[in-house]
């Protein structure tokens, strides 16, 4: 059966997970669904990707039959395989969303466990339902965070936070998870939050849009002064210099002008 559905309308992509009898949780056939869609939107006209899963929960993490399956492979051979660039097919669930080239933002609600939470973590933004629950939940099985987390967490809590998150495998709930900065927001119903959001930074222009992303990719990964103020005016340059982007830069001042009459 089909794990993921993607739709794109109005230049927004709508992935949602639909395993929602199991929770949305991780098998095989689902890990290579995420995989795929991140493909398919990157290849196609979407502006921006709203990410969600069917059902009472996002992603309750790996699916635990999966899991021992696994356990019966060297685990050489398909942890430390580089398949997908720098990363390994499981890291590849939310490190493809993090290198998508344009914003993702992901609408949770009930578990967002273990993997799931990673992969939410791959989206540029998080927006929680007020029934979320957050957890790193590896610990419980005598593991670590192997998908991505230990890339992503880092740049989103502070290190006695996600020493703490990643000791105890706690459950986090809505309000903790937003004060700690592990979601962006919280909204009554996330999926709706995230469709508007989605809605007003496609009708923004694209080219500035996948700049944008890209210069704060840069910004954050440890680049000198120096060098992210010559990258800032790079990406400028390389905006200013298309005609269309003129228009707007126009049309914006035109506006301005009257506003001022």
């Amino acid at each position: 059966m089909a794990r993921v559905s993607v739709e794109i309308k109005d230049h927004i992509a709508h992935v949602t997970l639909t395993r929602s009898d199991k929770m949305n949780a991780l098998d095989d056939a689902m890990v290579k669904a995420i995989i795929g869609a991140a493909a398919e939107v990157a290849s196609s006209d979407a502006r921006v990707v709203v990410l969600a899963g069917e059902g009472k929960s996002f992603c309750a993490g790996l699916d635990l039959m999966s899991f021992m399956q696994m356990g019966k492979v060297d685990p050489t051979e398909w942890l430390m395989a580089r398949s997908h660039q720098d990363a390994n097919e499981m890291q590849e669930v939310s490190m493809a969303w993090h290198r998508l080239e344009i914003p993702v933002i992901a609408a949770l609600q009930g578990a967002v466990y273990g993997g799931g939470l990673q992969l939410a973590l791959g989206a540029d933004i998080r927006i929680a339902g007020p029934d979320v629950k957050l957890s790193v939940m590896e610990m419980k099985w005598g593991i670590i965070p192997d998908m991505g987390g230990m890339v992503l967490l880092p740049k989103l809590v502070r290190s006695d936070v996600l020493r703490q998150l990643t000791y105890t495998a706690a459950q986090v709930g809505a309000d903790q998870a937003e004060r700690w900065g592990l979601v962006t927001s919280l909204a009554a119903d996330p999926l709706a939050a995230a469709q508007a959001l989605a809605a007003e930074i496609a009708g923004k222009g694209p080219n500035a849009i996948r700049a944008a992303k890209r210069m704060i990719d840069y910004a954050e990964s440890g680049a000198s002064q120096s060098e992210v103020l010559l990258r800032e005016s790079a990406e400028q340059v390389e905006l200013i210099g298309k005609p269309e982007q003129m228009e707007v830069i126009a049309a914006q001042m035109q506006k301005r002008a009257a506003v001022f009459k």
